[in-house]
């Protein structure tokens, strides 16, 4: 899809993707899904890059039916969908057999181009008065703060989504898939350099503990290791408004970090978003423990000194 110069090393995350859509494409037999092999699939996405309309690229499909079929509509539109998906990361069709949560771009006319124009050209809507983006503000402390865990997520519009009351948050990882895109894409420019900006907000290559953190929660997962190697942000590349297609999941990303309270002694460990409060807590904490630590001891001084007393008593 990107020609002869894609290498698999650096694309390892999206392959597993690319797999596992095609086989959710391809569950009951392929029956509910005219393509058939990878070529048909590259076909319809020369399609789609050509600016191709929806009913224009389901005409040059209908011509490749061998036999006439009930259902020629939704095979069509699930082909378009799945090149779509795979192309852009992005989902698009809704499938029945699978809840997944997601949310799906809904193209129905036109060209895919336009229907993207239309979906990422919007403005921000929410104000970002006294919003700050603090260096501190990273993917390891939404989790030991504000108690966000991150989940890697293979759906472009997913992109920095809270969900289940606000304790996770969904994260684009294909940060190689980006880059690959950024030299001939469907997808605005703008968009891709912006959602690459958030990965080196949320994973800043500087910062030991989060790459060591991601390497954890890596083991195992279909995560792309380039997360946490698209560099660092500088104090005025972290200004609030200079996100435009991003901008509102991170006035709300940011609002529900400033108002998490520390819940755990983790917690009220790592958070040091106001240090008077946290220098204050643990003295405080240092001083009650050595309270009852002095307390106990007094208190076990006092028991050995009564029993001793009527032990001499009795032996008297």
């Amino acid at each position: 899809m990107w020609g002869v110069s894609s290498r698999k090393d650096t694309l390892d995350a999206y392959w597993a993707f690319y797999r596992d859509q095609c086989e959710r494409a391809l569950h009951s037999d392929g029956r509910h899904l005219q393509c058939r092999t990878h070529k048909d699939i590259q076909d319809i996405i020369m399609l789609l890059r050509a600016g191709h309309s929806r009913s224009e690229i389901q005409d040059v499909l209908k011509l490749r039916f061998t036999k006439q079929h009930e259902n020629e509509s939704i095979l069509m539109n699930n082909s378009i969908d799945l090149a779509a998906n795979l192309v852009l990361m992005i989902e698009f069709a809704d499938d029945p057999y699978r809840f997944s949560g997601a949310r799906r771009l809904e193209w129905e006319t036109g060209s895919l181009m336009e229907c993207l124009t239309t979906c990422f050209e919007s403005s921000p809507k929410l104000g970002h008065e006294g919003t700050r983006l603090p260096r501190y503000f990273n993917a390891v402390s939404l989790g030991r703060i504000a108690g966000v865990c991150v989940v890697p997520t293979n759906n472009l519009l997913d992109h920095l989504r809270l969900t289940h009351d606000d304790t996770r948050l969904l994260v684009f990882h294909n940060a190689s898939f980006l880059r690959r895109q950024a030299q001939d894409s469907m997808l605005p420019a703008k968009l891709i350099e912006e959602t690459l900006t958030t990965l080196a907000l949320l994973f800043p290559s500087d910062d030991a503990g989060v790459r060591e953190w991601y390497k954890k929660i890596s083991i195992g997962a279909s995560v792309d290791p380039q997360v946490v190697k698209c560099g660092w942000l500088k104090t005025d590349d972290r200004q609030i408004e200079k996100f435009k297609h991003w901008h509102d999941q991170l006035v709300v990303l940011k609002q529900v970090f400033d108002e998490a309270t520390p819940r755990t002694m983790s917690q009220w460990w790592h958070d040091r978003r106001n240090g008077v409060q946290w220098y204050t807590f643990w003295v405080a904490i240092v001083v009650l423990t050595l309270t009852l630590t002095f307390g106990l001891i007094q208190s076990v001084e006092g028991a050995l000194q009564v029993y001793g007393t009527f032990r001499d008593v009795k032996v008297t």
